[in-house]
């Protein structure tokens, strides 16, 4: 696995993990959030100092992006999208 692919393999994996959304990744390490997502696309290249503030953000080492995925191992899930509200049921009113 290639360098940019293995970095956006493990931080999406442990953002995911902690359940972190990647807007607030992105909005805590202090990046654009459409950056966030080129990111775990690999269609950005971060650089050291970027993966530095990642990884003091989401509280690792470094290395954690550079760990080897075991083979034939399924890609990191993705959160659900965006906020779904509870909807409850009106109740109707009686006319008189």
């Amino acid at each position: 696995m290639k360098a940019r692919a293995l970095v956006a393999w493990n931080v999406r994996r442990i953002r995911v993990d902690r359940g972190i959304p990647q807007e607030q990744l992105a909005y805590d390490a202090g990046i654009d959030r459409s950056y966030m997502g080129g990111l775990e696309r690999q269609s950005e290249n971060p650089t050291i100092d970027l993966l530095d503030r990642l990884a003091e953000t989401l509280d690792v080492e470094l290395s954690e992006f550079f760990v080897q995925p075991p083979k034939g191992a399924a890609p990191p899930k993705t959160l659900p999208k965006g906020r779904k509200p509870v909807r409850t049921k009106r109740k109707k009113r009686e006319r008189a």
